[in-house]
Protein backbone atom coordinates (compact mmCIF):
# COMPACT_ATOMS: atom_id res chain seq x y z
CA UNK A 1 0.00 0.00 0.00
CA UNK A 2 1.62 3.37 -1.25
CA UNK A 3 2.14 5.65 2.16
CA UNK A 4 0.36 9.36 2.37
CA UNK A 5 3.29 11.59 3.32
CA UNK A 6 2.96 15.36 4.56
CA UNK A 7 2.91 18.26 2.29
CA UNK A 8 3.34 21.62 3.77
CA UNK A 9 1.08 23.18 1.22
CA UNK A 10 -1.63 20.46 2.90
CA UNK A 11 -1.78 18.55 0.13
CA UNK A 12 -1.51 14.58 0.36
CA UNK A 13 1.16 13.57 -1.62
CA UNK A 14 1.55 9.33 -2.04
CA UNK A 15 5.07 8.08 -2.54
CA UNK A 16 5.15 5.01 -4.93
CA UNK A 17 7.35 3.31 -2.67
CA UNK A 18 6.25 3.87 0.52
CA UNK A 19 8.91 6.01 2.04
CA UNK A 20 8.82 9.58 2.89
CA UNK A 21 9.74 12.38 0.01
CA UNK A 22 11.67 15.38 1.23
CA UNK A 23 9.94 18.65 2.48
CA UNK A 24 12.12 20.13 -0.48
CA UNK A 25 10.30 19.01 -3.16
CA UNK A 26 6.90 21.36 -2.20
CA UNK A 27 8.28 24.39 -0.28
CA UNK A 28 11.24 26.42 -2.04
CA UNK A 29 11.61 27.50 2.19
CA UNK A 30 13.18 23.87 2.79
CA UNK A 31 15.71 23.70 0.29
CA UNK A 32 17.27 26.68 1.32
CA UNK A 33 17.32 26.15 5.07
CA UNK A 34 18.76 22.59 4.28
CA UNK A 35 22.04 22.07 6.14
CA UNK A 36 21.68 25.27 7.64
CA UNK A 37 21.97 28.87 6.41
CA UNK A 38 25.16 29.89 8.17
CA UNK A 39 28.82 28.16 8.36
CA UNK A 40 31.88 28.76 10.32
CA UNK A 41 34.92 30.50 7.83
CA UNK A 42 38.66 31.22 8.83
CA UNK A 43 39.88 34.30 8.25
CA UNK A 44 43.54 33.18 7.94
CA UNK A 45 45.45 31.15 5.69
CA UNK A 46 45.99 27.30 6.92
CA UNK A 47 47.88 26.27 3.72
CA UNK A 48 51.17 24.54 5.71
CA UNK A 49 53.21 23.87 8.70
CA UNK A 50 54.13 27.48 9.69
CA UNK A 51 50.35 28.55 8.99
CA UNK A 52 49.50 25.71 11.29
CA UNK A 53 52.27 26.77 13.79
CA UNK A 54 51.04 30.56 13.83
CA UNK A 55 47.54 30.11 14.25
CA UNK A 56 47.61 27.22 17.05
CA UNK A 57 50.14 25.67 18.94
CA UNK A 58 52.96 26.53 20.08
CA UNK A 59 51.93 30.24 18.70
CA UNK A 60 48.79 30.83 19.80
CA UNK A 61 50.13 30.27 23.31
CA UNK A 62 51.68 33.80 23.14
CA UNK A 63 48.93 35.31 22.13
CA UNK A 64 46.93 33.30 25.04
CA UNK A 65 49.88 34.44 27.28
CA UNK A 66 49.40 37.83 26.17
CA UNK A 67 45.58 38.20 27.10
CA UNK A 68 46.38 36.47 30.69
CA UNK A 69 48.51 39.39 31.00
CA UNK A 70 46.72 42.02 29.80
CA UNK A 71 42.73 41.42 29.31
CA UNK A 72 41.61 44.51 27.44
CA UNK A 73 44.27 43.10 24.54
CA UNK A 74 41.29 40.33 24.04
CA UNK A 75 39.46 43.08 21.58
CA UNK A 76 42.33 43.29 19.54
CA UNK A 77 43.95 39.14 19.53
CA UNK A 78 40.02 37.55 19.69
CA UNK A 79 37.42 37.77 17.18
CA UNK A 80 35.14 39.16 20.73
CA UNK A 81 34.95 42.64 19.80
CA UNK A 82 33.42 41.82 16.53
CA UNK A 83 30.67 38.58 17.29
CA UNK A 84 27.10 38.89 18.96
CA UNK A 85 25.36 36.25 21.08
CA UNK A 86 22.07 35.79 19.62
CA UNK A 87 19.94 34.40 22.35
CA UNK A 88 16.44 33.25 22.40
CA UNK A 89 14.51 30.52 24.54
CA UNK A 90 12.42 29.93 21.73
CA UNK A 91 9.16 31.46 23.60
CA UNK A 92 7.87 34.29 21.69
CA UNK A 93 9.21 33.30 18.13
CA UNK A 94 7.93 35.61 15.02
CA UNK A 95 4.08 35.38 15.36
CA UNK A 96 4.50 31.52 16.23
CA UNK A 97 4.62 31.82 19.83
CA UNK A 98 6.22 29.39 22.28
CA UNK A 99 7.38 26.61 19.80
CA UNK A 100 11.11 25.86 21.47
CA UNK A 101 14.53 26.48 21.24
CA UNK A 102 14.69 23.81 18.31
CA UNK A 103 12.34 25.18 16.43
CA UNK A 104 13.32 28.32 16.93
CA UNK A 105 17.12 28.18 15.21
CA UNK A 106 15.82 28.99 12.01
CA UNK A 107 14.81 32.06 12.79
CA UNK A 108 17.98 32.70 15.06
CA UNK A 109 20.16 31.57 11.87
CA UNK A 110 18.65 34.31 9.84
CA UNK A 111 18.98 36.67 12.72
CA UNK A 112 22.77 35.92 12.14
CA UNK A 113 22.98 35.77 8.60
CA UNK A 114 20.80 39.67 8.71
CA UNK A 115 23.93 40.79 11.29
CA UNK A 116 26.16 39.31 8.71
CA UNK A 117 24.87 41.22 5.26
CA UNK A 118 23.73 44.15 6.42
CA UNK A 119 26.38 45.02 8.96
CA UNK A 120 29.49 42.99 8.90
CA UNK A 121 28.62 41.99 11.89
CA UNK A 122 29.44 38.24 12.99
CA UNK A 123 27.04 36.56 15.10
CA UNK A 124 26.10 33.51 16.81
CA UNK A 125 22.48 32.15 17.02
CA UNK A 126 22.12 30.40 20.96
CA UNK A 127 18.76 28.60 21.52
CA UNK A 128 18.28 27.58 25.11
CA UNK A 129 16.84 25.02 26.60
CA UNK A 130 15.63 26.71 29.60
CA UNK A 131 12.82 29.77 30.36
CA UNK A 132 13.43 30.48 34.01
CA UNK A 133 15.04 34.33 34.24
CA UNK A 134 17.43 33.17 36.77
CA UNK A 135 18.69 30.33 34.44
CA UNK A 136 18.76 32.35 31.26
CA UNK A 137 20.47 35.19 32.94
CA UNK A 138 23.16 32.94 34.93
CA UNK A 139 23.81 31.15 31.43
CA UNK A 140 24.48 33.92 29.21
CA UNK A 141 26.25 35.64 32.23
CA UNK A 142 29.02 32.61 31.63
CA UNK A 143 28.87 32.24 27.96
CA UNK A 144 29.86 36.47 27.72
CA UNK A 145 33.37 36.05 27.67
CA UNK A 146 33.27 34.86 24.50
CA UNK A 147 30.98 37.43 22.81
CA UNK A 148 31.08 41.55 22.27
CA UNK A 149 27.65 41.97 22.47
CA UNK A 150 24.26 40.03 23.19
CA UNK A 151 21.30 40.42 21.01
CA UNK A 152 18.20 39.04 22.87
CA UNK A 153 15.60 37.50 20.52
CA UNK A 154 12.14 36.30 20.68
CA UNK A 155 12.36 35.83 24.85
CA UNK A 156 7.89 36.60 25.91
CA UNK A 157 6.65 39.48 27.72
CA UNK A 158 7.04 40.68 30.26
CA UNK A 159 10.52 38.23 31.38
CA UNK A 160 11.85 40.06 28.45
CA UNK A 161 12.31 43.23 30.66
CA UNK A 162 13.87 41.39 33.64
CA UNK A 163 16.15 39.33 31.39
CA UNK A 164 17.43 42.73 29.32
CA UNK A 165 18.02 44.65 32.57
CA UNK A 166 19.97 41.89 34.84
CA UNK A 167 22.00 41.10 31.80
CA UNK A 168 23.18 44.95 31.58
CA UNK A 169 23.23 45.36 34.93
CA UNK A 170 25.73 42.31 35.27
CA UNK A 171 27.56 42.88 31.84
CA UNK A 172 30.11 45.15 30.42
CA UNK A 173 28.84 44.58 26.79
CA UNK A 174 25.69 46.13 25.15
CA UNK A 175 22.69 43.60 25.73
CA UNK A 176 20.17 44.66 23.18
CA UNK A 177 16.83 42.98 23.02
CA UNK A 178 15.67 43.71 19.22
CA UNK A 179 11.74 43.32 19.34
CA UNK A 180 11.74 45.91 21.97
CA UNK A 181 14.31 48.49 21.01
CA UNK A 182 14.81 47.52 16.89
CA UNK A 183 11.13 48.37 16.51
CA UNK A 184 11.21 51.62 18.35
CA UNK A 185 14.09 52.69 16.75
CA UNK A 186 12.59 52.15 13.10
CA UNK A 187 9.22 53.18 14.52
CA UNK A 188 10.63 56.70 15.28
CA UNK A 189 12.87 57.06 12.56
CA UNK A 190 9.74 56.79 10.26
CA UNK A 191 7.60 58.66 12.38
CA UNK A 192 9.81 61.61 12.25
CA UNK A 193 9.98 61.45 8.74
CA UNK A 194 6.21 61.26 8.61
CA UNK A 195 5.90 64.14 10.90
CA UNK A 196 8.23 66.23 8.94
CA UNK A 197 6.58 65.63 5.69
CA UNK A 198 3.32 67.08 7.53
CA UNK A 199 4.85 70.36 8.44
CA UNK A 200 4.53 68.85 12.14
CA UNK A 201 6.95 68.08 14.52
CA UNK A 202 7.25 64.80 16.70
CA UNK A 203 6.07 67.14 19.67
CA UNK A 204 3.21 67.80 17.76
CA UNK A 205 1.26 64.92 18.01
CA UNK A 206 -0.66 62.24 20.14
CA UNK A 207 -0.01 58.33 19.51
CA UNK A 208 -2.03 55.57 20.46
CA UNK A 209 -0.18 52.25 20.68
CA UNK A 210 -1.73 48.60 20.42
CA UNK A 211 -0.19 46.11 22.42
CA UNK A 212 2.03 46.82 25.78
CA UNK A 213 4.04 43.70 25.28
CA UNK A 214 8.03 44.28 24.45
CA UNK A 215 7.85 46.64 21.38
CA UNK A 216 4.58 48.25 22.14
CA UNK A 217 6.28 49.15 26.41
CA UNK A 218 9.76 50.47 24.38
CA UNK A 219 8.01 52.27 21.71
CA UNK A 220 6.30 54.19 24.03
CA UNK A 221 9.45 55.16 26.21
CA UNK A 222 11.59 55.93 23.27
CA UNK A 223 8.37 58.46 21.65
CA UNK A 224 8.55 59.89 25.43
CA UNK A 225 12.19 60.07 25.33
CA UNK A 226 11.79 61.73 22.07
CA UNK A 227 9.61 64.63 22.82
CA UNK A 228 6.23 63.06 21.23
CA UNK A 229 3.51 65.86 22.41
CA UNK A 230 1.60 62.24 24.25
CA UNK A 231 1.25 58.54 23.85
CA UNK A 232 -1.06 56.07 25.24
CA UNK A 233 -0.67 52.19 25.51
CA UNK A 234 -3.87 49.97 25.12
CA UNK A 235 -3.91 46.31 26.05
CA UNK A 236 -6.73 43.67 25.45
CA UNK A 237 -8.22 45.05 28.65
CA UNK A 238 -8.20 48.60 27.50
CA UNK A 239 -6.27 51.75 27.84
CA UNK A 240 -3.13 51.40 29.83
CA UNK A 241 -3.85 54.22 32.85
CA UNK A 242 -3.55 54.87 36.93
CA UNK A 243 -7.17 53.68 37.57
CA UNK A 244 -7.11 50.25 36.30
CA UNK A 245 -6.08 47.78 39.39
CA UNK A 246 -5.42 44.95 37.26
CA UNK A 247 -1.82 46.11 35.48
CA UNK A 248 1.61 44.11 35.86
CA UNK A 249 4.22 46.08 37.28
CA UNK A 250 5.55 46.97 34.08
CA UNK A 251 2.55 48.13 32.73
CA UNK A 252 1.91 50.18 36.28
CA UNK A 253 5.18 51.63 35.33
CA UNK A 254 4.18 52.85 32.07
CA UNK A 255 0.94 54.07 33.13
CA UNK A 256 3.18 56.85 35.04
CA UNK A 257 5.16 58.59 32.00
CA UNK A 258 2.04 57.69 29.41
CA UNK A 259 -1.18 58.84 28.44
CA UNK A 260 -1.17 62.54 29.85
CA UNK A 261 -4.82 63.38 28.49
CA UNK A 262 -5.89 60.46 31.47
CA UNK A 263 -7.68 58.50 28.74
CA UNK A 264 -9.80 55.35 29.63
CA UNK A 265 -11.82 52.50 27.82
CA UNK A 266 -10.97 50.86 24.90
CA UNK A 267 -8.46 51.33 22.18
CA UNK A 268 -11.19 52.44 20.21
CA UNK A 269 -12.17 55.59 21.97
CA UNK A 270 -8.00 56.21 22.38
CA UNK A 271 -8.12 56.58 18.61
CA UNK A 272 -10.74 59.68 18.26
CA UNK A 273 -9.10 62.42 17.34
CA UNK A 274 -5.57 60.84 17.62
CA UNK A 275 -2.53 62.09 15.36
CA UNK A 276 -0.86 58.44 14.94
CA UNK A 277 -2.09 54.63 15.48
CA UNK A 278 0.83 52.36 15.85
CA UNK A 279 0.01 48.70 16.03
CA UNK A 280 2.54 45.83 17.61
CA UNK A 281 -0.37 43.90 18.43
CA UNK A 282 -1.87 41.27 15.93
CA UNK A 283 -5.37 42.68 16.55
CA UNK A 284 -7.90 43.98 14.53
CA UNK A 285 -8.77 47.96 14.17
CA UNK A 286 -12.15 48.82 12.85
CA UNK A 287 -12.44 51.19 10.18
CA UNK A 288 -14.90 53.14 12.49
CA UNK A 289 -11.84 53.70 14.99
CA UNK A 290 -9.52 54.82 11.83
CA UNK A 291 -11.88 57.19 10.48
CA UNK A 292 -12.30 58.68 13.89
CA UNK A 293 -8.44 59.96 14.09
CA UNK A 294 -7.33 63.41 13.43
CA UNK A 295 -7.29 64.63 9.73
CA UNK A 296 -3.34 63.57 7.98
CA UNK A 297 -2.97 60.68 10.59
CA UNK A 298 -0.34 58.09 10.38
CA UNK A 299 -1.60 54.75 10.97
CA UNK A 300 1.36 52.70 11.23
CA UNK A 301 -0.24 48.82 11.25
CA UNK A 302 3.27 46.56 12.06
CA UNK A 303 1.37 43.09 12.81
CA UNK A 304 2.47 40.35 10.43
CA UNK A 305 1.01 38.82 8.40
CA UNK A 306 -2.17 40.45 8.84
CA UNK A 307 -1.99 44.49 9.83
CA UNK A 308 -4.42 45.68 12.37
CA UNK A 309 -5.27 48.27 9.53
CA UNK A 310 -5.48 46.63 5.96
CA UNK A 311 -3.32 49.16 4.40
CA UNK A 312 -6.36 49.76 1.79
CA UNK A 313 -8.69 50.80 4.59
CA UNK A 314 -5.95 53.04 6.25
CA UNK A 315 -5.34 54.97 2.94
CA UNK A 316 -9.12 56.25 3.22
CA UNK A 317 -8.22 58.29 6.18
CA UNK A 318 -4.29 58.62 6.44
CA UNK A 319 -1.31 60.50 5.24
CA UNK A 320 1.48 58.68 5.83
CA UNK A 321 1.10 54.47 6.12
CA UNK A 322 3.63 51.88 7.21
CA UNK A 323 3.50 48.49 7.97
CA UNK A 324 5.90 45.35 8.67
CA UNK A 325 5.26 43.80 5.65
CA UNK A 326 7.90 43.95 2.79
CA UNK A 327 5.22 44.02 -0.45
CA UNK A 328 3.18 47.82 0.52
CA UNK A 329 5.73 50.43 1.09
CA UNK A 330 6.87 51.93 4.54
CA UNK A 331 8.12 48.54 5.72
CA UNK A 332 8.99 49.09 9.42
CA UNK A 333 11.55 45.89 9.58
CA UNK A 334 14.07 45.84 12.24
CA UNK A 335 16.90 44.54 9.78
CA UNK A 336 17.37 48.99 9.11
CA UNK A 337 18.72 49.06 12.87
CA UNK A 338 20.00 46.73 14.72
CA UNK A 339 22.86 45.64 12.16
CA UNK A 340 24.34 49.20 12.16
CA UNK A 341 23.77 49.61 16.05
CA UNK A 342 25.40 46.81 16.60
CA UNK A 343 27.92 47.73 14.34
CA UNK A 344 28.90 51.38 15.92
CA UNK A 345 29.01 49.69 19.53
CA UNK A 346 31.09 47.32 18.65
CA UNK A 347 33.52 49.78 16.48
CA UNK A 348 33.70 51.64 19.45
CA UNK A 349 33.87 48.94 22.37
CA UNK A 350 30.52 50.73 23.97
CA UNK A 351 29.75 49.08 27.34
CA UNK A 352 26.15 49.44 26.74
CA UNK A 353 23.33 50.28 23.83
CA UNK A 354 22.18 53.73 25.92
CA UNK A 355 18.25 55.70 24.74
CA UNK A 356 20.79 57.98 23.04
CA UNK A 357 22.62 55.86 21.11
CA UNK A 358 19.06 54.48 20.09
CA UNK A 359 17.82 58.06 19.63
CA UNK A 360 21.13 58.72 17.25
CA UNK A 361 20.21 55.26 15.12
CA UNK A 362 16.58 56.65 14.43
CA UNK A 363 18.11 60.70 13.33
CA UNK A 364 19.92 59.16 11.40
CA UNK A 365 17.87 56.20 9.26
CA UNK A 366 15.51 59.17 9.54
CA UNK A 367 18.29 60.97 7.68
CA UNK A 368 18.92 58.71 4.46
CA UNK A 369 15.56 59.32 2.98
CA UNK A 370 16.67 62.90 2.65
CA UNK A 371 14.83 65.25 0.19
CA UNK A 372 13.20 62.28 -1.57
CA UNK A 373 10.60 61.83 1.29
CA UNK A 374 6.98 60.92 0.42
CA UNK A 375 3.82 59.47 1.80
CA UNK A 376 5.04 56.24 0.31
CA UNK A 377 8.78 56.37 1.29
CA UNK A 378 8.96 57.82 4.72
CA UNK A 379 11.50 54.86 5.86
CA UNK A 380 14.28 53.45 3.66
CA UNK A 381 14.72 50.08 1.73
CA UNK A 382 16.42 47.61 4.05
CA UNK A 383 18.75 46.89 0.96
CA UNK A 384 19.57 50.74 0.28
CA UNK A 385 23.45 50.72 1.00
CA UNK A 386 23.13 53.76 2.80
CA UNK A 387 21.80 52.50 5.59
CA UNK A 388 24.14 50.86 8.15
CA UNK A 389 27.11 52.80 7.58
CA UNK A 390 24.91 55.70 8.52
CA UNK A 391 23.50 53.99 11.60
CA UNK A 392 26.95 52.50 12.29
CA UNK A 393 28.55 56.43 12.66
CA UNK A 394 25.75 57.76 14.57
CA UNK A 395 26.19 55.20 17.01
CA UNK A 396 29.68 55.18 17.54
CA UNK A 397 29.23 58.83 17.68
CA UNK A 398 26.47 58.64 20.32
CA UNK A 399 28.76 56.19 22.46
CA UNK A 400 31.51 58.62 22.41
CA UNK A 401 29.51 61.51 23.51
CA UNK A 402 27.86 59.40 26.40
CA UNK A 403 31.20 57.91 27.62
CA UNK A 404 30.63 54.46 27.54
CA UNK A 405 32.84 54.14 24.52
CA UNK A 406 36.32 52.44 25.01
CA UNK A 407 37.83 52.74 22.03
Amino acid sequence: MAAEIFNPRGENKTDQEGGAEPLDSFDPAFALHRGGKMAVQATVPLRDKDDLSLAYTPGVARVCTAIAEQPELVHDYTWKSSVVAVVTDGTAVLGLGDIGPEASLPVMEGKAILFKQFGGVDAVPIALACTDVDEIVETVVRLAPSFGGVNLEDISAPRCFEIERRLQEQLDIPVFHDDQHGTAVVTLAALRNAARLSGRTIGDLRAVISGAGAAGVAIAKMLIEAGIGDVAVADRKGVVSRERDDLTAVKAELAEFTNKAGISGSLEAALEGADVFIGVSGGTVSEEAVASMAEGAFVFAMANPNPEVHPDVAHKYAAVVATGRSDFPNQINNVLAFPGIFAGALQVRASRITEGMKIAAAEALAAVVGDDLAADYVIPSPFDERVAPAVTAAVAAAARAEGVARA
